[in-house]
């Protein structure tokens, strides 16, 4: 497993507070797999918190995922929801949690907000000053 994924884990519950802004609660199970050999991450989301284990535990959804494309998802340089449509990756059980956890996952090098994107654009020109002559 790569030291991103490693790194993202533990930095999730510090941003809980920051990400998790609706009342959740519920387990999500997450299996990267290299090869024949599986890493497990038990994920508990609770209010506006989270805790992170290396448990094997039964959950209220399951991702299974390989470890390489999970390394590219916590680095932003895939999708969740694309490698989701694409087959690359599954879920399992309560969708909601994957779509609240998916929050979590950084955006691809680059990314700008579409709200800031749509103010540039339409931001109207500035008023510039008349020369002072009539018209």
């Amino acid at each position: 497993m790569g030291e991103a994924t490693e790194q993202f884990f533990a930095s999730l519950p510090a941003r809980a507070v920051e990400k998790l802004r609706g009342p959740i609660d519920g387990t999500l199970q997450i299996n990267l797999s290299t090869g024949t050999h599986v890493e497990h991450w038990y994920v508990v989301l609770r209010d506006r918190e989270i805790r992170v284990s290396r448990e094997e535990r039964s959950a209220d959804a399951v991702w299974e995922s390989s470890a390489d494309l999970f390394d590219r998802l916590v680095t932003g340089n895939a999708q969740a929801v694309a490698a989701l449509a694409r087959n690359e990756t599954t879920i399992s059980g309560n969708v909601l949690l994957f779509l609240v956890f998916r929050a979590f996952l950084p955006s691809p090098p680059g990314t700008r907000d579409p709200r800031a994107v749509a103010r540039e654009r339409h931001t109207p020109p500035p008023i510039r000053p008349q020369s002072g002559r009539p018209g």
